[in-house]
């Protein structure tokens, strides 16, 4: 998952075409792409749950989880802290879909300029 990770462009929050397509192409060879296909999370295992009711949870629970940590580990540092708190895949990407012009981009060139700053401060430093 990591090298599939390093292939993925980084998303910035100006992006996110190009990164949504990558990620969607990774998953989807992956056959990891059912978490942000399906539009419900399958019904919680019971006791009484058939064999593939609990199959497709499980499928659909490491999809979902493995997909959260492929998005995670593809954007850029400074716009982690700004990206939606959800555990759900499918609803991580409609809400960074939502704001991926506005605030983020925003937030993404502010610390980038930050870091710009910041080198530059250290160098003369030295």
């Amino acid at each position: 998952m990591f090298a599939s990770a390093n292939s993925v462009v980084k998303f910035n929050g100006l992006n996110y075409g190009e990164w949504f397509e990558q990620i969607r192409f990774t998953l989807g060879v992956m056959a990891l792409d059912s978490a942000i296909l399906t539009d419900e999370e399958p019904s919680a295992i019971t006791v009484d749950s058939s064999e593939s009711k609990k199959s497709r949870y499980e499928r659909w629970e490491r999809s979902n989880r493995l997909s959260l940590n492929l998005m995670r580990l593809t954007m850029a540092e400074s716009i982690k802290p700004s990206m939606p708190k959800t555990e759900k895949a499918r609803e991580f990407i409609e809400k960074i879909k939502e704001c991926s012009q506005s605030e983020l981009a925003d937030k993404s060139i502010v610390g980038s300029l930050m870091n710009v700053q910041r080198s530059l401060t250290e160098s003369m430093i030295i």
